[in-house]
C-alpha cells in the first residue's frame, strides 16, 4: 500500500520513510493556485515551487533573473492551494551565494512571507555553511547537484554533468557533504543513470532525478513541459503527458471564429 493514501500531510519525516520502504516519491514544479489545486489533487508528494518560473512563467532565457520577491508571490499562491503535498522553494540566485547570513535571511522570508515547507539550494561544499546555518534555524533544506541551472554561465551549455571521474568524484563528495550538513532530500540533475544509482544507494536521505535515471528515490518534472505547455523543449529525460499546447491553441481559434461569426454568445448565453 501506498504511503499517500493514510496520511493527511506529507513531511520530511515521510519522505524519509518512503525511500525506507522502497515507495517511490513524485515531485512536480507549480507556480500558481490553480494548477497546485490539480496536483495536489491528483496526490503528488511533493511540489517544487521551482525558479524555472523564471522561463516558462515570465520568458527569461535563464533562471537568474528571478527576485526573492517574486519567488515569495510563486510559492504564497501554491501554499494556498496545498492540503498534502510537501512544498519546496527554490532560493534564487543571488540569494544565498557567498553569504550564509544572506542566505539565512533569505530562507527566513519564503517561509515566513509564504508559509512554505522548506527550501531548496543548488550547490555542494561551497553552499554547505548556508545549508548549515538555515537548517540550525528549523528550515528543512533540499540540496541540488549536477546540472545546477543557476550556474549556467560557469558551465556554458545544459549538457549531462559529472560525466568524468572528477566531476563524478565531486558530486559523491558533495552528497554526503550536503547529508551530513542535515539535508532532507537531494535533486540529481541529468547525470549518468549509473551515477545516480550509485549516490542514491550510499545515502540514507532520498534522491529525486530529472534526467538521472530510474534508481533515484524519486522523479521531478517542470509540469508545464509534462502536460505540453511549453512548445519546442523536449529533452529525452522528458515524458510528456499530454499535449496543452495544441488544445488550447485549438480552442483559442474556435473561440475566435465564434466571436467573429456572431456565434457566441448565442442566445442562452446571455441575461
Amino acid at each position: 500500500m501506498s504511503v499517500h493514501k493514510e496520511i493527511k500531510r506529507i513531511t520530511t519525516h515521510i519522505l524519509q520513510e518512503m525511500k525506507q520502504r522502497g515507495e517511490k516519491i513524485s515531485m512536480l514544479t507549480a507556480y500558481d493556485y490553480s494548477m497546485a489545486t490539480i496536483l495536489d489533487d491528483a496526490g503528488l508528494d511533493v511540489l517544487l515551487v521551482g525558479d524555472s518560473a523564471s522561463n516558462v512563467m515570465a520568458g527569461h532565457e535563464t533562471t537568474l533573473p528571478i527576485t526573492l520577491d517574486q519567488m515569495i508571490y510563486h510559492a504564497a499562491s501554491v501554499i494556498r492551494a496545498v492540503k498534502r503535498a510537501f512544498v519546496v522553494v527554490d532560493l534564487p540566485f543571488g540569494s544565498y551565494q557567498g553569504n550564509s547570513k544572506e542566505a539565512l535571511n533569505s530562507a527566513i522570508r519564503i517561509m515566513k512571507e509564504s508559509g512554505a515547507h522548506g527550501v531548496k539550494l543548488e550547490g555542494g561544499e561551497e553552499i554547505i555553511e548556508s545549508v548549515q546555518r538555515i537548517i540550525t534555524a528549523g528550515i528543512p533544506v533540499m540540496g541540488h547537484l549536477g546540472l545546477t541551472p543557476q550556474s549556467i554561465y560557469k558551465f556554458g551549455t545544459y549538457t549531462v554533468r559529472a560525466k568524468e571521474e572528477e566531476e563524478a568524484n565531486k558530486l559523491k563528495t558533495d552528497v554526503l557533504a550536503l547529508q551530513a550538513a542535515g539535508c532532507f532530500a537531494i535533486v540529481l540533475e541529468k547525470i549518468p543513470a549509473a551515477l545516480g544509482k550509485e549516490v542514491t544507494k550510499s545515502l540514507h536521505i532520498p534522491t529525486i532525478g530529472i534526467g538521472a535515471g530510474n534508481g533515484c528515490d524519486g522523479q521531478v518534472l517542470v509540469v508545464n513541459d509534462m502536460i505540453g505547455l511549453t512548445k519546442g523543449f523536449k529533452p529525452r529525460f522528458l515524458r510528456q503527458y499530454i499535449n496543452l499546447y495544441d488544445d488550447i491553441l485549438g480552442a483559442a481559434q474556435s473561440y475566435i471564429r465564434d466571436v467573429k461569426s456572431n456565434d457566441f454568445p448565442s442566445e442562452k448565453e446571455q441575461y
